[in-house]
């Protein structure tokens, strides 16, 4: 089952299920959150509470895509209570073009920088048996909600980035219950968007490099996650591909589980808050800063995975000026 959360011609917020080129509508539904935490009170799975809560003929699915009406298939109505974070160097080949940007003079460990140091004991230990443990991967915070824009929007560039890059990924959606227990009702299509020429500088200032804007979407693949996942990343610059590449994803093509993932994320006891919603990113190995692509303004980015239904599309747009130097005013 795939879900999608839209606007109507009015305004109004659906749920719909995506039957090939139709939707339907899940009754008496305004958001996939209040149907997850429904599902979780009645102690049963996201298809049990869609089937109870029947479905009606809907719009026509290219037709919300077109007009812009497809909306992140899950989110909060207060963002501050939806969490963007991610991990990286967790995808076999993830760390060749990172150590790359981190590589300096001088390295220790036999000029083995931090970033293969990370990668290293992810091969080795991040597939632990089931019940333990694994190695920690890297973890980032990219922002609360706020940040997210919808499918098919501009991704607002900041006056101060030195780049505006793609990062084609998967993404896990999750909601945590009444009981501060986290359910992950599937996963989506995610461009976890960060500027590299920051990170290249130094790979301290990779937490900077990460607060940007992001999307994941159109549609929320519930179930399991097939082991093996091959798709197309894409750069199309006035209406022409400049710019290609195969990415992989699924257990198969990682370093890491997904269990032992979400494990490093959810050990933290401020992120077990009743009711928010969590998206976290799992990583890639392709990006087009690798291959020597820079982006510009009304560039469009497209990530497509057939398992995942519509492909993920967004341009690039120009962000909010930043609060000037000197501005901060003592009270």
């Amino acid at each position: 089952m795939r879900l999608i959360q839209f606007e109507n011609s009015q305004g109004q917020r659906h749920v719909g299920v995506v039957e090939g080129s139709q939707v339907n509508v899940v009754r008496n539904t305004t958001s996939t959150r209040e149907l997850a935490l429904a599902a979780i009170r009645s102690q049963h799975s996201l298809q049990a509470e869609v089937e109870s809560r029947g479905t009606e003929s809907g719009p026509d699915y290219a037709g919300l895509l077109q007009n812009g009406q497809i909306l992140p298939p899950l989110d909060h109505e207060d963002p501050a209570h939806c969490l963007i974070s991610g991990t990286g160097l967790t995808h076999l080949g993830s760390a060749s073009a990172r150590d790359k940007m981190h590589q300096h003079d001088g390295q220790v460990e036999a000029g083995m920088t931090d970033t293969m140091k990370i990668f290293k004991w992810g091969t080795e230990g991040g597939k632990p048996a089931q019940g333990q443990v694994g190695a920690q991967p890297e973890w980032f915070y990219k922002g609360d909600g706020s940040i997210v824009v919808r499918p098919g929007a501009d991704f607002p560039v900041p006056a101060f980035a030195e780049d505006a890059g793609e990062e084609p990924e998967l993404t896990g959606l999750y909601v945590v219950g009444d009981d501060g227990q986290p359910y992950r009702l599937g996963y989506a299509l995610g461009n976890e968007f960060s500027d590299h020429v920051m990170e290249r500088r130094n790979y301290l200032y990779l937490a900077h490099s990460k607060l940007r804007y992001c999307a994941y979407g159109p549609e929320l693949r519930v179930g399991e996650l097939p082991r093996h996942l091959a798709g197309m990343s894409r750069i199309k610059r006035n209406g022409d591909v400049i710019w290609e590449k195969e990415f992989l994803s699924g257990e198969d093509n990682m370093c890491h589980s997904l269990a032992n993932l979400e494990y490093h994320h959810f050990k933290y006891a401020q992120f077990l808050r009743p009711g928010d919603v969590h998206i976290h990113y799992f990583g890639t190995a392709t990006l087009s800063f690798a291959d020597g692509v820079k982006t510009q303004p009304g560039d469009r980015f497209q990530i497509s995975l057939d398992a995942f239904g519509a492909p993920l599309e967004n341009g690039i747009g120009e962000g909010p000026r930043p609060v000037a130097i000197g501005q901060i005013k003592a009270l």
